[in-house]
């Protein structure tokens, strides 16, 4: 399919000079030619209506997360921000996608399983920006409620003095030092944490600090598969004192808990500010595209933070 031909400005008078955003340092954080090229095979037909440009698309669905907007207010505002629309590629002039162009779009993500492809080709490059010496990850997992109880891929559970949760479960790896998110998979909200907590482990991850739901081997076996040292919070020693055996149990969860703490940082800006309370759409393949788009927006605003800091 044909794309449109965006980001031709008209002539006219020339106005006041436009105010700088963050948006602005977003667009020269990366190489979006990369984005683009894996993007390029979702309109192969050379026939028919003009597409949107895919890239502009992606980008339009990172400001969506940003933003916290829905369809309808996304395609309200990239019509009426000129920093949307310089975000994405627009002019100030020219016409830009209505609703149904993100569902769309959306679709076809899923239909090409892109969406973890797109997450590590902008993770790469971002840890390659934010370098710092590697010593540690911290994995957890997080429960998101479904966006209907109708939804036959989300799963009921409950947890110790909290209400039953209809939903998903985002199991994350985190650098421990810049917090950017390495690695991202989503189950089903029962699976239980040390069975899908390898599938958040990154290449080399250093020490492992996890919560006492990923106590196991199946999950230690995996860190250390990976050459990784775990760092498991533990619910009990043995010992024959028991002042000292208690003294030791909480000498070792500690630096643990320090640590791992960390990553509860990342939930709260996710569910707070980026929408990911509930989410949108129904369906496991859907959801993770919306936890991978919501990891990719919060490495690119956490990694601008990171650089803008004075070494």
């Amino acid at each position: 399919m044909v794309q449109r031909s965006i980001g031709q400005e008209r002539f006219g008078f020339s106005g006041p000079e436009r105010k700088t955003s963050s948006l602005d340092t977003l667009v020269s954080l990366i190489d979006w030619h990369a984005v683009a090229a894996l993007l390029d095979p979702l309109y192969p037909a050379s026939k028919g209506e003009p597409a949107w440009p895919p890239l502009a698309m992606f980008k339009a669905l990172l400001l969506s997360i940003w933003y916290d907007l829905s369809d309808v207010k996304l395609a309200e505002a990239l019509d009426d921000r000129a920093s949307f629309r310089r975000f994405c590629g627009f002019s100030a002039n020219e016409a830009t996608p209505e609703r149904t162009a993100f569902v769309r779009f959306r679709r076809l993500l899923v239909a090409h399983q892109l969406d973890r492809s797109l997450f590590e080709t902008v993770t790469m490059q971002l840890k390659a920006k934010a370098v710092t010496v590697k010593t540690g990850t911290l994995v957890d997992a997080t429960i998101i409620a479904s966006a209907s109880e109708d939804d036959d891929d989300a799963r009921w559970v409950k947890h110790k003095r909290k209400r039953a949760v209809h939903g998903f479960k985002a199991h994350v790896g985190a650098d421990a030092d810049t917090a950017l998110v390495e690695e991202v998979s989503v189950t089903s909200a029962n699976i239980n944490d040390g069975k899908a907590g390898p599938g958040a482990l990154p290449d080399n991850p250093g020490e492992v600090f996890a919560d006492s739901a990923y106590r196991g081997n199946h999950f230690c076996d995996a860190v250390l598969a990976k050459g990784g040292i775990p760092r498991i919070v533990a619910t009990g020693m043995w010992g024959r004192d028991e002042a000292e055996t208690l003294r030791k149990l909480h000498e070792w969860n500690k630096p643990i808990h320090r640590v791992r703490a960390r990553i509860e940082k990342i939930f709260g800006t996710w569910k707070r500010c980026y929408g990911l309370r509930r989410m949108r759409w129904r369906g496991l393949a859907k959801a993770a595209v919306q936890v991978h788009l919501t990891a990719i927006a919060y490495n690119l605003k956490r990694t601008m933070n990171i650089l803008s800091v004075p070494a």
